[in-house]
């Protein structure tokens, strides 16, 4: 096995310019120029436009599809014909644009870069979007899943982008490659399934995989109703044919989305109040309120098997949107294919931060290095060098990942890492934790809250209507507060604990009523006197970091697809999986775990009664008073990997 401290040798250390971004309000990272690395200067956006202009001719096309379905194509190939080059292929639901042909997109490649060393870009506006004909649907399944429906698909449209590109551009040199964040990074995954024989490299980032179980829409069933709004609302209205308009953002009336979200009641009554009709994937969700063949079909993992060209998976371990999808496609790549090529990075990052900021920083979490220009110049571009053009070296290990805490890179064989041991740590008395399994033994051993629907707990201290993306490294000391989250929290710690892996909750709860959401977040306190962080100017003494948190919608506790009311007073076992995480509690900091029953808007509030929670009324949201139980026989606990 190779470890290491530090990220792969390749490219030199890149400095980079920045281009703003906001990002709070725009789920599913939008395709607006970020951060770029560029001859190890600080240039700026004009300087390397210009540039452009001089060393790429743009050219804009309308590509048939097997169907007929013609597809809006931007190509930049550079004038110097004298020497071939791959291609660089970007399909996109956010705009192509500029569509202006005197116009340039800065940068063309995932950084500057990739633009200095020459590559063919190809940009397609997707099937329904922007100036694409056709009709765009919201994840669309692979047509294998759908007996009867048009053979086309993201799958066979990448194809026939690529058979397009190699057929009628010139100076290519056979291979093609990919990449893309987010929805992009979607595209990407599905361009790998039944892949072109040209496509040499991918690079998903931040893709989704099952949005019903852990990713944009639902995770564990439970409703993201915060963030769907925001997305559909702007990506996926009913459009009359191709424009390059945008669709507006929405006007809340309020800048408090709790506030807004609390008013609308059920997700059922968006469409009546707001989008009437416009937004078809809204109504369609809600006539599905389990995993059914609906989500199922949309399950991108059924299909990773045959991945055998080489992969770069990007995460961030803060995404607040698409953490479960590229963790489960590279897990699914692995067991899939034994004998792939694929490379995990994950960073310490929000959603698409290692292309957005230079990541030195997350809100007040400091990192003490630019990890972002890190990846940028130590991986991602040497990987795309090596396989498109046989240029440098490529010998990154198969995760590379940060751990945060000690705020080190580390290179290992496998994720997770070898010599990690299952350690439990259990809810105690008054209000403690412990990594010794509680003796007191009966039914009472328990803590219990009221949970009232009607008042959720927030899932951030911030005034916004949109989910953000920094609640998941936020100050909880606003939740550690309130009177319907326990909270329990452990002695100093004498040294440092490492955790790497899967992080699992198992709680023994009961409830009064016959359905509720469970939540559980583990949180590292910061001591007392810890200096004040330089990234936000914020004390940081006392400061409660949150390091990971998951829900589980009770109902589903046994089968996504078949939910089964709880039993009023009986003791149930809820298992959470919080997902995997690389942190380092130091010693002098203290471990914390909140157990609550809402995170409200980031999810849709639970009734605490078994109906269908999308079309629940009024009178269905009732309070419940929930136990969660620390005894022997019911040891409510978290399982950490620790490394020794």
């Amino acid at each position: 096995m190779r470890t290491s401290n530090t990220l792969p040798s390749g490219s030199v250390f890149l400095l980079s310019l920045l281009v703003l971004l906001t990002l709070g309000s725009v789920p599913f990272l939008s395709d607006s120029v970020l951060w770029s690395a560029s001859d190890g200067a600080r240039t700026s956006q004009q300087s390397h436009e210009d540039f452009l202009r001089e060393t790429y001719d743009k050219s804009e096309h309308m590509v048939p599809m097997r169907d007929g379905v013609r597809l809006y194509t931007i190509v930049y190939t550079p004038k110097d014909r004298g020497r071939e080059y791959p291609v660089m292929l970007f399909r996109t639901p956010y705009s192509v644009g500029p569509y202006e042909l005197d116009r340039f997109r800065t940068p063309l490649g995932p950084t500057a870069e990739f633009d200095r060393e020459g590559y063919i870009y190809v940009f397609q506006d997707v099937r329904g979007k922007f100036r694409s004909e056709g009709d765009f649907e919201v994840i669309k399944p692979l047509s294998r899943d759908r007996p009867g429906s048009p053979e086309t698909d993201e799958s066979t449209d990448n194809y026939d982008a690529i058979e397009w590109a190699l057929e009628y551009l010139p100076n290519d040199n056979g291979r093609v490659g990919q990449w893309g964040i987010s929805y992009p990074g979607w595209q990407t995954v599905m361009g790998m399934v039944d892949r072109h024989p040209a496509l040499a490299a991918s690079s998903p980032q931040a893709s989704p995989s099952d949005m019903f179980i852990g990713d944009d829409w639902h995770h564990n069933g439970a409703f993201r109703i915060m963030y769907a709004f925001s997305w559909l609302s702007s990506n996926a209205r009913v459009r009359s044919g191709p424009t390059e308009s945008r669709s507006g953002r929405f006007d809340y009336g309020t800048p408090w989305g709790y506030e807004f979200f609390l008013e609308a009641g059920s997700a059922a009554n968006i469409d009546e109040k707001y989008f009437n009709g416009d937004v078809i994937a809204w109504n369609d969700f809600m006539e599905h309120g389990t995993y059914d063949e609906y989500w199922q079909r949309q399950n991108a993992l059924l299909h990773l098997d045959g991945i055998d060209h080489p992969v770069l998976n990007v995460a961030g371990w803060f995404d607040t949107e698409d953490f479960y999808g590229p963790m489960s496609v590279y897990r699914t790549i692995e067991e899939m294919n034994p004998n792939n090529q694929s490379t995990l990075a994950v960073g310490p990052w929000l959603h698409g931060g290692w292309r957005s900021m230079t990541g030195e920083s997350l809100g007040c979490i400091e990192f003490d290095q630019p990890t972002s220009l890190d990846f940028q110049g130590r991986l991602q571009f040497p990987f795309f060098e090596y396989h498109l053009k046989d240029k440098g070296e490529w010998d990154a290990a198969e995760a590379v990942v940060f751990q945060t805490g000690r705020n080190e890179w580390r290179s290992f064989d496998r994720w997770p890492p070898p010599g990690v041991r299952p350690t439990n740590l259990y809810l105690r008395e008054n209000g403690t934790l412990s990594f010794e399994e509680p003796e007191v033994s009966g039914r009472g051993v328990s803590d219990q809250y009221l949970s009232d629907p009607n008042h959720p707990v927030p899932f951030s201290a911030e005034i916004r209507t949109s989910l953000g993306h920094l609640w998941k490294v936020e100050d909880q000391r606003f939740a550690s507060t309130r009177p319907d989250v326990l909270t329990y929290v452990s002695e100093p710690l004498t040294e440092d604990l490492t955790i790497a892996g899967p992080i699992l909750a198992n709680i023994f709860v009961s409830t009064t009523g016959t359905d509720s959401d469970w939540i559980v977040k583990l949180i590292d306190v910061y001591p007392g006197d810890a200096p004040p962080s330089e990234a936000c100017a914020v004390p940081m003494g006392g400061f409660q970091m949150h390091v990971a948190g998951e829900i589980m919608r009770g109902k589903f506790r046994n089968s996504l697809e078949n939910p089964e009311p709880m039993i009023p007073g009986e003791v149930t076992r809820i298992d959470i999986d919080l997902k995997d995480r690389f942190h380092t509690f130091r010693a002098g900091h203290r471990i914390m775990v909140h157990v609550q029953s809402s995170w409200f808007p980031a999810y849709d509030r639970n009734p605490q009664t078994f109906v269908d929670i999308y079309h629940a009324q009024p009178e269905d949201y009732q309070t419940a008073t929930q136990r969660v139980y620390r005894s022997s026989e019911s040891p409510s606990h978290l399982v950490l990997g620790v490394m020794r």
